[in-house]
């Protein structure tokens, strides 16, 4: 594939699954950059797309999630540093666990706080976005399955983890699995910068060359467990520095390479 920046939009015409030019997608003071071509891809993503003609502009559009994934598998404590603060020993293989697919929304979509926790954290992630069904991949050629990458942001209501003794409900909340704001197909995921700002302050600054499971060797580890299909994300551990969120906080998750991913917090009515 030869697409570098996938995406998905809501425009006056209705939702679509669409390329989107290179270059800086939004102008110096903050505004959607409205030389930015988005054009609408027949179907979906994954293979060589062709399109329908339509396009729009960046300011035409609502950027949504770039995938509804049929499953989004995540891996736990995959930073040395993490591990660490969270008190937990580096884990000889990977810890995964799974988030819904209705926990997924888009760049500026509220992430919402559920009335029943009172400690949820961000955790800023690099997210592995499938391209064709997968099972048993060897990891020395785990990359060929995939379709590109994505910021992701594994929410947590970290009370409700500790209460319950097991990660689902702490993870599974409506909102708690923000993607986006693109997919970039064209990317090497072995040393990118992943920073996450709480309200503009950097919280957390790390580097995936510290995963202590690569991005192929995750791939090979889940796909021998169960089959991955085109559209599932795989997120891949968050670094130091997780924290808490409270209502009418900002949080953002920007991957070199990738972009921003920005969402307010509420706090649910």
């Amino acid at each position: 594939m030869t697409i570098m920046r996938l995406g998905r939009i809501a425009s006056p015409d209705g939702v679509a699954f669409v390329t989107v030019d290179d270059g800086p997608t939004h102008t110096p003071d903050g505004a959607p950059n409205p030389d930015i071509r988005l054009r609408e891809i027949q179907d979906h993503p994954f293979g060589t797309p062709t399109y329908t003609g339509r396009s729009w502009s960046l300011p035409e559009v609502r950027v949504l999630a770039p995938i509804l994934a049929p499953k989004v598998i995540c891996v736990g404590k995959n930073y040395a540093d993490h591990a660490a603060e969270m008190g937990s020993e580096v884990p000889e293989d990977p810890v995964i666990f799974m988030k819904p697919s209705t926990a997924i929304v888009g760049p500026e979509a509220p992430i919402v706080l559920p009335r029943t926790s009172t400690e949820v954290h961000y955790e800023g992630e690099l997210a592995v976005v499938i391209g064709q069904v997968a099972k048993s991949v060897p990891a020395e050629r785990a990359l060929s399955v995939v379709l590109g990458y994505t910021c992701a942001n594994d929410v947590t209501a970290r009370d409700h983890q500790r209460h319950d003794g097991q990660w689902t409900r702490g993870k599974s909340h409506d909102t708690f699995c923000p993607l986006g704001p693109w997919i970039e197909t064209d990317l090497d995921p072995a040393d990118l910068t992943v920073i996450t700002r709480r309200d503009g302050e950097v919280v957390q600054d790390g580097h995936t060359a510290a995963l202590i499971h690569t991005v192929p060797e995750i791939i090979a580890w889940v796909s021998e467990v169960m089959t991955l299909l085109p559209g599932d994300v795989i997120l891949t551990g968050t670094p130091a520095g997780v924290g808490p969120i409270v209502d009418g906080q900002s949080v953002e998750v920007d991957i070199e390479g990738i972009g921003v991913l920005r969402n307010p917090v509420v706090r649910r009515s």
